[in-house]
C-alpha cells in the first residue's frame, strides 16, 4: 500500500499526475463534488444563521467508501482539487466526509499539470482556505434560497415546472430586453456614395465622408458631378502600429473560440478541461491576464527560434477586474515549444488558438503606414476620400489576428493603393449612390452574452458556461439560425455622364446561432422585474458577486451577507400570495374574431404559446374554444389579430397524393404534413400556410424513400436515415449509428449484417444480470454507470456502484422504490 494518497477531481487528472509522482504515491479521483445540499426545504436552517446540512450524494457513496478505505491506510493525504473556490470546497467536503485527521491532511494547489508544478506544490502544502470555502458556500446557499423560494411562486402564478435563479434570470433578462430593442427599432434609410477610378489598370475606391438622408439628396449630388473632372488634392501618410491582445482569460477564450472555431461556450470549456488535465495548458478558469516570468521566457525562446529577435517584445498585462487574482495566470500552453497538442481535432484547434494568442502577446507591434487620399471634384466643393494601409513590419500579425463580434461591414477595410501623386488626374469609372438602412442592436450570441455578463460584473469564470447552458436547457432561451426576409433598395449610378436608377432586392435579418427568448421567458422576466426587482437588477447582482469576493478575501462573514439579502427577499415572496394569476401577463386579449364575435386570446398553454377563439363556458360544454399554436418568432405580447386569425387556417388541406389527403399543421414540435399515417416535418423555409400540393408531394416522396427498407434481416426490415447524431440504420426498433468506416451512400448487404450483429453483441455484453422470469435486468450504461430495468422503469445507478453481486431482491427493491404510484382521479358527481 502507498504511504501517501493524493485525491483530485477527475480520473484524467489523476492519471496525468500519477505519472509525475513516485511509487510512494497513489493518485485517485473523487469524480467532482462528493457532498451537496439535499433536496427539500430542510437543507438550510434559516433560524440558525442559515446553517447548511450536507449529505453525500447517492452516486458518490461508493466513491466515499473506497476513499475512506484508502485514506485509513495512508500516512498522509494530499487534497489536490482545483485552485479556485469550487476546488477549495471540494477539498473541504472531502475532509469532512472522510473525517480526515488535520495532522495528516495537506492541501496542495497548482495552475498547470506539469512535473515541475506538481513537485513545487508538494513541497509547499498549506491548510484548506476557509474563506474560499465560505465564499463558495455563500453562493450555493444564496442560490438555493432564491431557487427554492422563487420557483414555487412561478409555479403558482404562471406555470408548473418553471425555475428561477439569481444569475440565470439576469441572463434571461438581457436576452429578453435585447429582443424588445430589436422589435422596437425603427430602421431608417440613407444613401452612401462610393466612387471607383481606374489608375493605370488598377482600381482606386473612394467614398464621400457624409451620408444623405434621402434619395433626392443623393440624386442631387450625382447631378453636380455630371461632366466633372477629378484629381488628387492631398496625400497624407502616417505611421501607425497595432498591438497584440492579452493572453486568454476564460471569457475571452469562450468568445474567440466561438468566433474562430464555431464552438459553443460549454464545448470550449469541455475541450479546454481535457487539455488542462492532459497537462497541455494552464488552468482554464481564470480572469487574470498575468503570465509568469517562466512562461514569458518560454514564449520568448519560441519567438526567437521561429521568427527572430526583432519579433520579441515582452509585456505584462494588467487585469482590469478588481476580483481577478494576479497570482493566477492567464490561459497558456505549459510548454511553448509544443506547437501542437490534443488527442482529437477539436482539442488540436483549441490548443492552436491558445498557443498563438499567448505567443503573440509577447511579440512586437505590427508597424503600418496609413495613407489618406483626398480627391477633389471640379464641379462641387465636396471631396471624396480613399484610405490605404501597408504593413511595413508584421510583428505579432505573423502569428495571430483577433476577431470581433462587430457585425457591421468594416467600412475602413484598407488595402494597398496604386501609385498616386498630388495633382494627378483620375479617370472615373462610376459613382454609386446605394440605399442602406440603419441596423437594430445585434442579438446576443453565446460568446457576446458572456462578454456582456463579464462587463457588468455578473458571474465569474466558473459560472459563465453553466449559466448559458442552464437558460437553454430550461427553454427560456433558444439558440437558432433564422431566415432573413427580402427587402427592396435603390441604387443610383453615374456612368459615362448618365445617371440611372435601379430597384434591387437583398436579404436582411438573417441570424446565425443567435439567442432568442421564448414566450415563457418574456412572461417570467416581466413577473420578476415587477415583483422581485432586486433579484434580477444588474447592479445588485454585480454587488452580490463583489460580496462573494469580499468573503473569499476574509473581509466579510458569509452569514451576515445572506441575512442582509434574505429578509427583504422573503417578505416579497410572501407578498406574492396576494397576486392573482389573472394579473400575470401570461395571457392577452388580441381582439375580436369577426366571424364569431368571440374574443381572441394569446396565452401560455400546457405545451407552449397559443391563441384561442372563445372561452370555456360551463353552461355550454359543447361550445368549446378553438386553439392554434404560435409559430417560431411570434410572441404573446405583440401578435396582432390578423396574425392570430391566420393561424386558425391550420390545419389546412394542401391537396391529395395517392387519393389520400395531405394536411398541413403546426404541432408541439413545429410545422408538419400529415399523409396517411405518416408525419413529415417541414423544413425551416417552408410555411404550412402557403406550401403547395407539389411541394408537399416532393417532401412526402423524400420521406417514403428514406423510410423504405434497404434490407431484411431476420425477417425484420432495415431502414436508413440521418439524425441528430449522424447517419444510422434502424432495425427491430434499434437505432444503429453508422460510423465513417462505412460508405454511407453505398452500404452493402454485408455492411448492414455486420452493423446489426455488432450491435446485438454489444447489447448482450451490456447485460450484467438478467432475471428473465421476473423481467428484471441490470445493464452497463455510459461513463461507468449501470441501470436496473424492468419494462419501462429504468433506475440509473451512480458511478462506481458495484452491481456484480446484486441480488434479484435488491434489484426489485430499487424498481419498486422508483416506480411512480398510479394517480386516481376522484369521480365527478
Amino acid at each position: 500500500m502507498s504511504k501517501n494518497l493524493v485525491i483530485v477531481e477527475s480520473p484524467a487528472k489523476a492519471k496525468t499526475i500519477e505519472g509525475y509522482l513516485g511509487k510512494d504515491f497513489k493518485v485517485v479521483s473523487s469524480y467532482g463534488h462528493v457532498r451537496d445540499l439535499p433536496k427539500g426545504d430542510k437543507a438550510i436552517d434559516i433560524e440558525n444563521s442559515f446553517k447548511p446540512t450536507y449529505e453525500v450524494t447517492s452516486d458518490k457513496r461508493e466513491v466515499i467508501k473506497q476513499l475512506k478505505k484508502l485514506s485509513k491506510a495512508a500516512n498522509t493525504i494530499y487534497l489536490a482539487s482545483d485552485d479556485d473556490r469550487e476546488g477549495e470546497a471540494i477539498s473541504w467536503h472531502l475532509k469532512e466526509a472522510l473525517k480526515l485527521d488535520p495532522a495528516h491532511t495537506k492541501r496542495i494547489v497548482f495552475r498547470e499539470i506539469t512535473k515541475s508544478a506538481i513537485q513545487a506544490a508538494m513541497s509547499s502544502p498549506r491548510d484548506i482556505d476557509v474563506d474560499l470555502v465560505n465564499a463558495q458556500q455563500a453562493r450555493r446557499i444564496l442560490d438555493r434560497l432564491v431557487g427554492y423560494e422563487l420557483s414555487p411562486v412561478l409555479w403558482k402564478k404562471i406555470k408548473r415546472g418553471l425555475s428561477a435563479g439569481r444569475v440565470q434570470s439576469v441572463a434571461v433578462r438581457m436576452v429578453v430586453e435585447r429582443e424588445r430593442e430589436v422589435d422596437a427599432f425603427d430602421s431608417k434609410s440613407f444613401f452612401k456614395i462610393s466612387a471607383l477610378f481606374n489608375v493605370e489598370g488598377r482600381e482606386l475606391k473612394a467614398e464621400l465622408p457624409k451620408k444623405f438622408e434621402s434619395q433626392s439628396e443623393a440624386q442631387s449630388f450625382l447631378e453636380r458631378c455630371l461632366g466633372a473632372d477629378y484629381k488628387i488634392e492631398n496625400l497624407e501618410k502616417k505611421p501607425a502600429k497595432r498591438s497584440p491582445a492579452a493572453p486568454f482569460t476564460t471569457s475571452t477564450l469562450q468568445q474567440e473560440a466561438s468566433r474562430k472555431l464555431g464552438f459553443s461556450v460549454s464545448q470550449t470549456m469541455t475541450v479546454a478541461q481535457k487539455l488542462y488535465e492532459a497537462g497541455k495548458i494552464s488552468y482554464m478558469r481564470t480572469d487574470s491576464l498575468n503570465l509568469s516570468n517562466e512562461a514569458i521566457q518560454g514564449a520568448v525562446n519560441e519567438i526567437k527560434a521561429s521568427f527572430g529577435e526583432e519579433f520579441v517584445k515582452t509585456r505584462k498585462f494588467k487585469t482590469k477586474s478588481q476580483s481577478a487574482q494576479e497570482a493566477h495566470e492567464a490561459i497558456r500552453p505549459t510548454d511553448f515549444s509544443n506547437r501542437g497538442a490534443g488527442k482529437d481535432y477539436n482539442e488540436q484547434r483549441l490548443y492552436d488558438l491558445i498557443w498563438k494568442r499567448a505567443v503573440a502577446s509577447q511579440m512586437a507591434e505590427a508597424q503600418l503606414e496609413r495613407t489618406t487620399v483626398t480627391i477633389g471634384i471640379s464641379s462641387t466643393s465636396e471631396k471624396l476620400v480613399a484610405h490605404g494601409e501597408v504593413i511595413k513590419f508584421e510583428g505579432f500579425l505573423k502569428v495571430y489576428i483577433e476577431s470581433s463580434d462587430d457585425e457591421e461591414p468594416n467600412e475602413e477595410a484598407k488595402g494597398m493603393l496604386p501609385p498616386l501623386n498630388i495633382g494627378q488626374g483620375l479617370n472615373l469609372d462610376h459613382i454609386l449612390g446605394k440605399e442602406s438602412f440603419t441596423r437594430p442592436p445585434a442579438r446576443y450570441t453565446e460568446a457576446s452574452l458572456v462578454k456582456r455578463l463579464e462587463e457588468m460584473g455578473i458571474g465569474r469564470p466558473s459560472t459563465y458556461a453553466p449559466t448559458i447552458s442552464t437558460v437553454q436547457k430550461r427553454e427560456y432561451v433558444v439558440k437558432e439560425n433564422r431566415e432573413g426576409v427580402e427587402r427592396k433598395y435603390t441604387e443610383l449610378t453615374l456612368r459615362n455622364d448618365q445617371i440611372s436608377t435601379a430597384s434591387k432586392t437583398e436579404i436582411t435579418g438573417a441570424e446565425k446561432a443567435k439567442l432568442f427568448p421564448t414566450n415563457i421567458a418574456m412572461v417570467v422576466n416581466d413577473f420578476l422585474v415587477e415583483h422581485f426587482p432586486n433579484v434580477i437588477d444588474y447592479s445588485f447582482t454585480a454587488k452580490v458577486e463583489a460580496e462573494f469576493d469580499h468573503i473569499a478575501g476574509g473581509g466579510q462573514e458569509w452569514e451576515k451577507m445572506i441575512k442582509n439579502f434574505y429578509g427583504g427577499f422573503h417578505e416579497k415572496v410572501e407578498a406574492t400570495e396576494q397576486i392573482s394569476r389573472s394579473d400575470v401577463g401570461s395571457s392577452r386579449e388580441v381582439g375580436i374574431d369577426p366571424e364569431s364575435g368571440k374574443p381572441v386570446i394569446a396565452r401560455l398553454g400546457k405545451f407552449g404559446p397559443l391563441v384561442q377563439i372563445g372561452e370555456t363556458d360551463p353552461d355550454d360544454p359543447e361550445n368549446k374554444p378553438q386553439f392554434a399554436s404560435l409559430k417560431t418568432g411570434q410572441f404573446i405580447e405583440n401578435i396582432t389579430l390578423e396574425e392570430a386569425l391566420e393561424l386558425f387556417k391550420l390545419p389546412r388541406e394542401v391537396g391529395t397524393y395517392k387519393d389520400k389527403e395531405i394536411i398541413a399543421a403546426i404541432g408541439r414540435f413545429g410545422p408538419y404534413l400529415k399523409f396517411d399515417d405518416k408525419f413529415v416535418s417541414l423544413p425551416k423555409d417552408a410555411d404550412p400556410l402557403s406550401i403547395t400540393e407539389d411541394e408537399a408531394i416532393v417532401l412526402i416522396k423524400e420521406k417514403e424513400a428514406a423510410d423504405a427498407p434497404i434490407y431484411v434481416y431476420d425477417g425484420q426490415p432495415v431502414q436508413k436515415g440521418k439524425g441528430r447524431f449522424g447517419p444510422f440504420i434502424k432495425w427491430n426498433n434499434m437505432f444503429i449509428n453508422v460510423n465513417k468506416k462505412y460508405d454511407w451512400d453505398n452500404l452493402s448487404d454485408a455492411d448492414i449484417v455486420e452493423l446489426i450483429e455488432d450491435k446485438i453483441q454489444k447489447e448482450k455484453d451490456k447485460v450484467i444480470h438478467n432475471w428473465e422470469e421476473d423481467g428484471v435486468r441490470v445493464e452497463k450504461a455510459r461513463w461507468g454507470r449501470h441501470n436496473v430495468i424492468k419494462g419501462k422503469v429504468k433506475v440509473e445507478l451512480g458511478k462506481n456502484v458495484d452491481v456484480s453481486k446484486m441480488t434479484l431482491d435488491e434489484a426489485k427493491g430499487l424498481i419498486e422504490k422508483n416506480t411512480p404510484a398510479k394517480k386516481t382521479r376522484a369521480k365527478k358527481k
